[in-house]
């Protein structure tokens, strides 16, 4: 299983997304607008989810607001601070 496909189970899992699956969430769309209707609690949530499962932290805003934005941001903010 992939990185990506990872995220998406996790974040629909842990956001109680309903009524979308993993393959439907395209990997460049906007996590953050109409479609999900995540908000800043979300934002917190999977920044949690994130170190939980893979150990990568999100230290502040300036790191977080550019990883959020899509399934493709998050996975390449996480590949390149995965623990060695």
């Amino acid at each position: 299983m992939s990185l990506k496909e990872d995220l998406k189970k996790i974040i629909i899992k842990e956001l109680n997304i309903e009524d979308v699956t993993p393959e439907e969430i395209e990997d460049d769309e906007q996590l953050f607008g109409k479609r999900f209707g995540l908000d800043s609690i979300d934002a917190i949530e999977i920044v949690f989810q994130v170190e939980k499962h893979f150990g990568v932290v999100i230290r502040d805003m300036k790191e977080g607001r550019p990883a959020l934005q899509s399934i493709n941001t998050l996975a390449t903010f996480v590949e390149a601070r995965l623990p060695k």
